[in-house]
């Protein structure tokens, strides 16, 4: 008879995800704990349908190996470079900080000083798939957060092949360890120069010579092979299979199809993610949390609490601004799928029995857990981090550094939060009329750029006031937060309209629910981009189809009308009627 369990599986997981996700979604909670929650209901330890972890894991992989390799085409060497100082320093504070918080932890429990060293290991990895997975939920998958999240992930990812390797010693094996940890380096080193090298020499001449066979399911099977193929090959050589995939995706975003490759890559990447997480809800026993749950929250507590102290702050240490640092902090606190390696090496090697084993695993899950939940505390904690001892000062000191102060001459210009292509193409129309404006941005590149073209631009995050008013929105006649962060977006609104009531606020919002919350506070106008550019297509396909053009504008101004709701009651100020705006294509919410 045909076996179909792999199919089965594959459906029973999907099938499972699907309604936990569902119910998740309706209770307001984040899809991410339905998921995990289904794995739980299909896992060996409840009853009712089961699911085979070891196939449900299988496919779990390939999806941590799309999702990495996705977010690889979306990255590019130069980005990574960029953060490299960043993620060097943070991760030389971070990693030793939180091993010694994770054997303090262990020491506290009673555990030998192996097993204790063994558990802040665990400790010190944080899953770069759970960060980046909450952060592409929340549309912040190009923010300054992410970037420093995966600057720090990979620093992580590459120190758990020396941490691999000295497991022995912490099992009393010290034979040969010296030469076991010089081989596992220079094979990783090997590993990482053979990809980089080779990889941006053969795969935008082998992308290309597909590519010019005009069939789309060749170009797929290529794409799909050198995302898998490298993935593997780096696990061979010791390192990970995510940061494998991850270093895929960056020698495909050099080359001329990026674009392509994220387009074919994504549908598999959303569907096999989403089985990571289900995989990691089937190794929860819940007979089992029953007898120590209270341990567990203790464990969890100490390592939520402690993480995100310690990562923030070596953000901080290492120059970043306080909001980046506290959301890129929130995203990396907690630990997963390496750590899970790291105790199943010790596990093997004798340093901590089954029972200390299961208890980093419950940990580790707890910690997947609470983050979705932690991170929606993220307005908050960055305004508590603004008041942090040397925060001010230290963020003071770069912009007076970095920027040179605004013309005394400077009155009724326009400042601009966010200099993406939202704000670049508000920036040419400026241009084009001779109208002054200011540039708020958080990429230190477009910063240097708009200096040397001579408009008055300053680096940071556009919800500081001291930044702000160095913007001269005390002066300014209008100020558009073309920003996709909601939180900065927020505070930058809510700063301007109390340093200038009289100013004219315009911002954006990916939902109705957001529109709602910029006019509460302050905004005269919000732009919800998706919904605009909705109205363009519908005014170009009504004007073809031979629809007046004065039908054409009723129809737009009343689903706009309906949209923004703008005859009823206004909390600060009432919209310009709609007829009186110009609809304009409007780009995508994905921009930054």
């Amino acid at each position: 008879m045909e076996d179909i369990g792999l199919v089965v599986d594959l459906v029973v997981a999907l099938g499972a995800a699907f309604l936990g996700g569902l119910i998740a979604r309706r209770l307001g909670q984040p899809v991410l704990l339905g998921y995990v929650v289904a794995g739980v209901l299909i896992g060996p330890n409840t009853p009712g349908l089961t699911a085979d972890f070891d196939r449900v894991q299988l496919l779990a992989n390939l999806g941590v190996a799309f999702l990495m390799f996705a977010l690889g085409v979306e990255f590019s060497f130069a980005e990574l470079t960029r953060v490299r100082r960043v993620a060097l320093v943070t991760g030389g504070i971070q990693i030793p900080a939180t091993i010694l918080l994770g054997a303090l932890v262990g020491l506290a429990l009673g555990w030998d000083l192996p097993a204790a060293l063994l558990l802040g290991g665990g400790f010190a990895i944080s899953s770069s798939i759970v960060a980046l997975k909450l952060l592409l939920l929340r549309g912040a998958a190009d923010s300054p957060q992410a970037r420093a999240a995966l600057g720090l992930g990979v620093v992580q990812d590459l120190s758990l092949v020396p941490m691999l390797a000295l497991v022995p010693l912490l099992a009393g094996d010290g034979e040969n360890l010296a030469l076991a940890l010089v081989r596992s380096l220079g094979t990783a080193a090997v590993a990482l120069v053979a990809v980089v090298v080779l990889g941006t020499r053969l795969v935008p001449r082998l992308l290309y010579w597909v590519a010019r066979t005009e069939s789309r399911e060749l170009f797929l099977l290529t794409v799909v092979l050198i995302a898998l193929g490298t993935a593997v090959a780096s696990h061979e050589a010791g390192l990970s299979l995510a940061l494998g995939a991850f270093l895929a995706g960056l020698v495909v975003s050099e080359s001329e199809f990026d674009s392509q490759v994220l387009a074919e890559i994504v549908p598999l990447r959303d569907v096999f993610a989403t089985l990571f997480f289900v995989a990691l809800g089937m190794l929860v026993d819940p007979g089992a949390l029953g007898d120590r749950w209270a341990l567990i929250a203790a464990l969890v507590a100490a390592l939520v609490v402690g993480k995100l102290l310690i990562v923030g702050g070596a953000f901080l240490a290492a120059g970043v601004d306080h909001r980046t640092a506290t959301l890129a902090a929130l995203a990396m606190a907690q630990i997963g799928e390496f750590s899970f390696v790291l105790a199943g090496v010790g596990l093997a090697e004798g340093v901590v029995d089954r029972d200390r084993y299961r208890l980093v695993i419950e940990v580790a899950l707890g910690s997947i857990l609470v983050a979705p939940v932690l991170l929606r505390a993220g307005p908050a904690l960055v305004r508590v981090s603004e008041w942090l001892p040397g925060v001010a000062a230290q963020e003071r000191g770069q912009v007076g550094a970095a920027e040179r102060g605004l013309s005394p001459t400077l009155d009724g210009h326009v400042v601009i939060c966010g200099f993406g292509r939202v704000g670049e193409t508000l920036g040419e129309s400026l241009d084009r009329r001779g109208l002054a404006y200011t540039v708020i941005d958080i990429n230190p590149a477009r910063v240097r750029d708009l200096r040397r073209r001579g408009i008055a631009a300053f680096y940071g995050d556009a919800g500081n006031e001291a930044l702000l008013l160095r913007a001269g929105v005390r002066r300014a006649r209008a100020i558009a937060v073309t920003s996709p962060d909601l939180v900065a977006a927020r505070a930058a609104v809510r700063h301007a309209r109390e340093i200038n009531p009289r100013i004219d606020v315009v911002t954006r919002a990916r939902t109705a629910a957001e529109v709602e919350a910029m006019r509460a506070l302050g905004a005269d106008e919000v732009v919800q981009p998706e919904f605009e550019a909705g109205l363009e297509f519908v005014r170009h396909v009504l004007e073809r189809q031979g629809v007046s053009r004065a039908e054409t504008i009723s129809t737009i101004d009343r689903k706009r009308t309906a949209f923004y709701d703008l005859r009823g009651p206004r909390t600060v100020a009432t919209a310009r009627p709609a007829a009186a705006r110009e609809v304009v294509p409007v780009e995508p919410m994905a921009d930054a």
